[in-house]
């Protein structure tokens, strides 16, 4: 039985579906629901609910998931006898919003648990960061993944997921989004960023009539903007410190769609043992926020 369907599993047991796993696996619902089935017809016993709408996972499957996790978790130590130290120097990308969510936690714990290993951050948008990534200027990226699933020449893993929002200036208390577009201008979120499309092509179903004429690539300088009174604008608020600090108000949107960020590497780098703990503790820093 190959690893990577003991890997679904894993995944389906964490998420409650095989949709949100093949998503983290970056399979289609298909194969993964295919992959399962291999695994129950291996085990002789059933690893899913498929009774409802959705599949859910039996109790089985996370006792299985566990076993396998652990075990493939004491294989991999075996990589490194005698406790030798990752050790190199990686290249990584990582957009600005990462860079101050994610970053600091992850570098506090390379220091602690693997000194040896060094990384050398470069910041960019997620369509730059990933085409340094294709061409084999990064090693890796933690980026907002396309729309489109991304690079099939890329392994995705997924981070954390964030619906965006509205902003408003301090003191509005207007929350119906028409109004708001009438009272005030727009501040685009850069259209060539994930976040900026998946927000215009969300106004443009949302309000008839907007105006405005600035646009900025960087959620920072859009809450300094819209704090100052000279507009609003949908973004995605991974930082809540930065709302806190202008004193914007956030409104939730209806039916808001939601930008995931993920950690990516060249599929044929799949193996390299330096790339594999630098994005655990990615995994770990994001699952701790």
């Amino acid at each position: 039985m190959k690893m990577e369907a003991w890997a679904t599993l894993a995944a389906v047991a964490r998420h409650g579906s095989i949709a949100a796993a093949a998503r983290e696996c970056n399979l289609t619902a298909s194969a993964a629901s295919i992959q399962i089935r291999k695994l129950e017809a291996w085990l002789g016993q059933p690893l899913v609910d498929r009774s409802g709408h959705q599949v859910r996972p039996l109790p089985l499957a996370r006792e299985a998931a566990q076993i396998m996790t652990e075990a493939v978790g004491r294989i991999e130590a075996l990589r490194r006898p005698g406790g030798i130290p990752v050790a190199g120097v990686l290249r990584i990308g990582v957009i600005e919003t990462m860079q101050a969510v994610l970053l600091p936690g992850v570098l506090a714990r390379l220091r602690r648990g693997h000194p040896a290993l060094r990384i050398l951050p470069r910041r960019g948008t997620s369509a730059e960061l990933l085409q340094g990534l294709i061409a084999g200027e990064l090693d890796a990226a933690v980026v907002g993944r396309p729309e489109s699933g991304g690079s099939p020449r890329l392994v995705w893993h997924r981070l954390m997921a964030q619906p965006l929002v509205l902003i408003v200036p301090p003191g509005e208390d207007e929350r119906d989004p028409g109004r708001l577009f009438a009272r005030h201008e727009w501040i685009r979120y850069d259209r060539q960023t994930v976040a900026g499309r998946l927000a215009a092509r969300y106004l443009k179903g949302l309000v008839r009539e907007r105006r405005g004429d600035l646009e900025l690539d960087t959620v920072r300088g859009i809450v300094a903007l819209v704090g100052a009174g000279l507009g609003i604008s949908i973004v995605h608020m991974v930082d809540p410190s930065l709302a806190a600090g202008s004193s914007v108000r956030v409104l939730t949107l209806r039916r808001a769609p939601r930008i995931e960020f993920a950690f990516a590497h060249r599929r044929m780098d799949g193996d390299s043992r330096p790339l594999q703990v630098l994005r655990e503790l990615f995994v770990e820093t994001a699952r701790g926020r």
